[in-house]
């Protein structure tokens, strides 16, 4: 019993740990979406940036949005990731829900970027990266787009930033209904640092590759 006990207690120590984790990445990650991407106008590609598309064409807040474009993924990453996997990304969905309302209930925390769109292309990119790869590191996803890309690189063996341009360049070619080809080009400044941030993050310190590597270093935090 008492063997039990320290188990329990063990598990219970590490997944508020993981939890706590995936909270700071979430918080970094919404942050800059709110504070950068949605006041300058450039897009994040994938999930990020389809909830950018459907709150200018349908003016579906974010918070709402988020858990609506996630449930289409994870159908497949359940079959490809298993259900840990999904379980830790529902808890990771609403913790960005979470973040994403409390955003849309305070004010702008940073500078309007609107005139100096490459320094926001950057900086958002690195809010995204950084705290995607958090989550990701963690064995979870932050959104769709970080199910869907997880799953392809299992199915198919590409790297984790070329999974994640496949679905940012489609959402980024769907927001060219709304945003200038200038801005666009922004826009893929912005994927291209968050792409590279991500698998830079959530491998770091692990020499085997792929998902499989990312779930041994959460195993061994």
């Amino acid at each position: 019993m008492g063997r039990l006990v320290c188990k329990l207690r063990s598990w219970s120590l590490g997944a508020g740990r993981r939890v706590a984790v995936i909270a700071v990445g979430a918080g970094v990650a919404t942050f800059g979406i709110h504070n950068i991407h949605q006041v300058v106008g450039i897009t994040e590609g994938g999930a990020i940036g389809a909830l950018l598309l459907a709150g200018h064409w349908f003016g579906i807040p974010a918070s709402i949005a988020a858990p609506l474009v996630d449930i289409a993924c994870y159908a497949l990453a359940f079959r490809v990731l298993g259900g840990a996997f999904l379980g830790w990304s529902l808890v990771c969905s609403a913790i960005v829900s979470a973040f994403y309302s409390l955003w849309e209930h305070l004010p702008y925390m940073l500078p309007d970027l609107t005139a100096h769109p490459l320094t926001a292309a950057v900086l958002g990119g690195a809010f995204v990266g950084l705290g995607v790869g958090v989550i990701v590191r963690q064995g979870a996803s932050s959104g769709g787009d970080d199910a869907l890309a997880l799953s392809i690189e299992r199915l198919s063996g590409w790297r984790l930033s070329a999974c994640y341009l496949i679905s940012d360049v489609t959402v980024l070619f769907l927001s060219l209904s709304y945003i200038p080809l200038t801005r666009i080009a922004f826009s893929l400044v912005t994927v291209f640092i968050s792409s590279a941030l991500i698998e830079a993050v959530s491998s770091w310190g692990v020499e085997p590759q792929g998902e499989a590597g990312r779930e041994a270093a959460v195993e061994r935090s």
